[in-house]
């Protein structure tokens, strides 16, 4: 259960919206916001985005407690602090993609 929630985690917040033509709202716009210019302003809007997808998508299956989203070089990371609702367990969860 807790990896199936991982990648459900992951499909959100990789997911760009328009991509899945049945489900054209489902995603987080991760990937197209991180290529702004670097500022403290985009990594805030970055992090409320992405918080606020993951809790449209899965607020059923988690709380979201806390999202960070690092880019460097080629690399995005993303940190998920959640609870699970069917147990109240707290989890964290790191991902990484390569842009470009």
């Amino acid at each position: 259960d807790d990896e199936h929630i991982r990648q459900m985690i992951e499909q959100v917040l990789f997911t760009a919206p328009g991509e899945r033509v049945n489900r054209p709202d489902f995603g987080s716009g991760l990937l197209r916001l991180v290529f702004g210019p670097n500022s403290p302003e985009l990594a805030a809007a970055v992090e409320f985005t992405v918080q606020g997808a993951l809790q449209q998508w899965l607020g059923e299956v988690i709380q979201v407690e806390s999202v960070s989203v690092e880019s460097s070089d080629s690399t995005i990371r993303v940190h998920v602090s959640y609870l699970v609702r069917r147990n109240q367990q707290r989890q964290v969860a790191e991902f990484s993609r390569q842009l470009g």
